[in-house]
């Protein structure tokens, strides 16, 4: 589907290329308003655990039973109240999306969805409006499957055997027509059936089972000798070999040896030695673990006795009262500041390049926690076209928009053409240089706009 908007002649329109508006200063103050991270104040009990993964969620290296604020001395834990959800003890931050699903159908055109989650204490931002989930047209090939039809069955090949019964086969191809775009016949290529010689085959020997194991050479097995041995034997009658044809005779050994087994020790069961003392805390901030360790040697297991019931190893939770570091994060740039002169020379509606800077700020920083890493300021180059009237032209179109709604029907993405300052003048292309609000007309452009349907999304 395509459209057009038709332009309104001899209007000034005023881009915004930066995001200097009333939605970007909120977004600014919310942010220095949550300040550096709080942890919850909760004094309920949770299961506290080691390790929480940002991609997945989960909980893991369960340390035990802590209170909340205690799991949380160190922001790289996770714990577990009631509801049995994993929460993650660091500050709110969203996730890396996930790889992109499956195509929602195998052949022409489906879509496939990626998600993001927010974990940790406090709300994820979501400047760009991006959501937690992400919805694109996709195909995996271009074309469905359509089966084939069988030819006709070919002659019968020669009987298998050279003597009395065996089998024969023949075969037919998937050509009738071909299989298209990955496909096939249903049904096999290839049939037999029985087929007889009329010949005698000769009888070749066959052993018997295995006859009963004799008694062994000896009654008790001593320690660092090899045990005593019995012996079975079998015959060559299961068929025995025919005479006229000759048959073969059995092939192998008559009788067969193996050591006896089971010939009694005493047995001594294990019992288990003294706990050793407990470890050092496994950490030197938040909840940790101490483990404690027993051997079954008190006496040990000898001779098929015993080993000892229960475990070596226990652990038990230990707090070394101490809050562990937090590493500053740091917020989003700021704005872009004003283009600047380098020089006296004008720069304003120039092609002429200037300067400018944005900030950040760290955030969150506590316990002697890492600053963050990098620069507070950047410095830029820019044009300035702030007020300037240039000609308006048509953009090249952006690229296809995700799928919305993100499941059922009646889902579509847009892409479009817009109307755009004319930056021809310039040695750039990229209109995140230029700084400022121009004033350009579009009096003789017309926006464009294509929109298509998203085909086979998931139900909701």
């Amino acid at each position: 589907m395509k459209s057009k908007k038709k332009g309104t002649a001899a209007v000034l329109h005023i881009q915004n290329f930066h995001l200097i508006d009333l939605t970007m200063n909120l977004i600014c103050c919310v942010t220095m308003l949550l300040g550096i991270y709080v942890r919850q104040a909760v004094s309920e009990n949770a299961q506290c655990f080691s390790e929480f993964s940002l991609s997945t969620g989960i909980c893991s290296d369960l340390l035990g039973e802590a209170e909340v604020d205690d799991c949380c001395m160190n922001p790289n834990y996770g714990y577990t109240e009631s509801d049995g959800d994993c929460k993650s003890c660091r500050r709110a931050a969203w996730s890396e999306w996930s790889p992109w699903s499956k195509c929602t159908v195998s052949c022409k055109e489906g879509v496939r969805q990626r998600q993001r989650k927010c974990y940790g204490i406090g709300v994820c931002l979501d400047p760009e409006d991006l959501g937690t989930v992400q919805t694109e047209s996709c195909a995996e090939r271009d074309c469905c499957p359509e089966e084939g039809g069988w030819s006709e069955w070919g002659s019968w090949q020669p009987c298998s055997v050279t003597c009395e019964n065996g089998i024969k086969k023949r075969q037919r191809t998937c050509s009738n027509p071909p299989p298209q775009c990955g496909a096939s016949c249903k049904g096999p290529a290839e049939e037999t059936a029985d087929c007889d010689i009329e010949i005698v085959c000769p009888i070749h020997g066959g052993w018997s089972n295995w006859g009963s194991w004799g008694p062994c050479q000896g009654t008790c097995a001593n320690e660092g000798r090899e045990p005593p041995t019995h012996v079975r034997s079998r015959t060559c009658t299961n068929p025995p070999p025919s005479t006229v044809p000759r048959g073969r005779d059995c092939e192998g050994s008559d009788k067969d040896s193996r050591s006896c087994t089971g010939l009694p020790f005493c047995q001594i069961d294990g019992n288990w030695g003294s706990w050793s003392e407990p470890t050092p805390c496994s950490v030197t901030c938040g909840i940790g673990r101490q483990t404690q360790r027993r051997t079954c040697d008190s006496p040990e297991p000898k001779y098929g006795g015993r080993y000892c019931h229960g475990s070596a190893q226990k652990s038990s939770v230990c707090n070394t009262r101490t809050p562990c570091p937090i590493n500053g994060v740091w917020t989003e740039w700021e704005p872009w500041g004003p283009c600047k002169p380098p020089s006296m020379r004008k720069i304003t509606c120039q092609t002429r390049l200037g300067t400018r800077r944005r900030v950040r700020s760290c955030e969150g920083r506590a316990f002697n926690g890492n600053p963050c890493d990098g620069e507070i300021v950047d410095h830029g180059d820019c044009y300035d076209i702030k007020g300037c009237i240039m000609k308006g032209v048509l953009s090249e179109w952006s690229r296809w928009s995700y799928c919305k709604p993100n499941c059922g029907p009646n889902s579509t993405q847009i892409r479009e053409k817009v109307c755009v300052p004319d930056i021809s003048g310039y040695s750039v292309r990229n209109m995140k240089i230029f700084s400022g609000n121009p004033l350009f007309l579009c009096e003789d452009v017309e926006d464009e706009r294509e929109i298509r349907e998203c085909k086979n999304l998931p139900e909701c």
